[in-house]
């Protein structure tokens, strides 16, 4: 009585850092959602947009976002005299975090956030949906943001973000 010999099962493959290749996207921000697109920045950081993601290798793309000071949150539409989108979201939201001292639990309004330094909402968002490990501390590093239209990045020659990972904007 003779067996067939059954052949191994298909292996995965785990990509090795030194055979990455970084691409750089540029994205606009203006009018996006903050959530929906900070969803799809992370999804390029960690490269899980691509089939050979890894999960303990960085395997993911650097990302530019122009305008990164102009996204919006949804919600119902309130009078601001500087913030043109501001919603009632953003009146409500509130970003927590703890100093490591005793009675060290901070807040601080988004509106408030958003005056001060407004990008940091965007970067805040895409930050807390990486990894809590020094590999998503260094996917972050791979996000940039800039204030204006004109980057400072023109010789990596920066593609468009892909068409099929753009978020839908919403109408409101």
């Amino acid at each position: 009585m003779t067996t067939a010999i059954k052949s191994a099962p298909d292996r995965t493959s785990f990509v090795k850092p030194a055979d990455v290749a970084p691409k750089w996207f540029v994205v606009d921000a203006e009018g996006q959602i903050v959530g929906r697109l900070a969803t799809q920045i992370a999804t390029v950081l960690m490269g899980k947009h691509k089939p050979e993601y890894t999960p303990h290798v960085d395997t993911g793309d650097y990302v530019i976002v122009l305008n990164a000071g102009k996204v919006q949150f949804t919600g119902g539409g309130m009078v601001h005299p500087e913030h043109p989108a501001f919603t009632t979201k953003m009146a409500k939201k509130k970003y927590w975090w703890v100093t490591g001292w005793p009675s060290g639990l901070r807040n601080i309004p988004a509106i408030n956030l958003w005056e001060k330094k407004p990008e940091e909402i965007l970067r805040l968002a895409v930050k807390r949906m990486l990894p809590k490990t020094a590999l998503g501390r260094h996917m972050l590093d791979k996000l940039k943001l800039v204030e204006g239209d004109v980057h400072p990045h023109q010789a990596q020659k920066p593609e468009a973000f892909p068409a099929h990972l753009m978020p839908s904007k919403v109408v409101s």
